[in-house]
């Protein structure tokens, strides 16, 4: 793992770039944001958006998407990965939802992490994006980008969830992720990395680097 002055020089690359990264799912409130990140899990942002801007045009709450039922919801997300699983779980959700909290997502990491199909990360995304809460959300880019840039030592979410919490200020903690999972999706791609199109190459030091 790199000292800290070094970590926050290549991350402070990406903040030059991109001072204000924001997620790429398609969202208008807490609970649809909230969907949208079950959804993705094992999916990509674009194939998510192209499901709910239809499912969400119907759907944008709890008690709507329980008149929906599982059935229907299954016919707007069945081009999303583990559809069938997902779609029981969204299910599942907004009932607790609407029995436990009238109908509102619970401002509260334990309770969130409660939730049919919602774990730590994200828990950790939602009360980023929505409400700004600088948490580190580790999903597999953050994961593969901290070993190979040396942002942490940790082999697991939260070894490396752990390791960025206690080095970075709160105002990286709230951006990592956003441009981590920006610079993996885009340029340092997990089967062919665009090492030419790297901002941060002269600090990489992975062995299959190609500049």
């Amino acid at each position: 793992m790199r000292k800290t002055k070094e970590i926050l020089e290549i991350l402070d690359v990406f903040k030059n770039k991109d001072p204000n990264p924001s997620s790429e799912l398609h969202y208008h409130n807490a609970y649809t944001l909230l969907t949208a990140i079950v959804l993705s899990a094992q999916s990509t942002d674009k194939g998510v958006n192209k499901a709910t801007d239809e499912l969400f045009k119907i759907a944008d709450t709890p008690q709507k998407m329980l008149r929906l039922g599982v059935d229907r919801l299954k016919e707007y997300i069945k081009t999303i990965g583990l559809y069938n699983n997902k779609a029981k779980n969204i299910i599942a959700m907004s009932e607790i939802l609407v029995k436990d909290y009238g109908g509102e997502v619970p401002y509260d990491r334990n309770a969130l992490e409660k939730l049919p199909g919602v774990g730590r990360k994200t828990a950790n995304v939602l009360l980023n994006v929505w409400w700004n809460e600088p948490t580190v959300a580790v999903d597999t880019h953050v994961l593969r980008l901290a070993e190979r840039l040396e942002l942490s030592d940790g082999k697991t979410p939260l070894t490396v969830e752990a390791d960025l919490n206690r080095v970075l200020p709160d105002e990286y903690k709230r951006h990592v992720n956003h441009w981590l999972v920006l610079f993996g999706r885009y340029i340092c791609k997990a089967q062919k990395p665009l090492c030419e199109d790297c901002p941060v190459a002269a600090f990489c030091r992975s062995p299959d680097k190609r500049i």
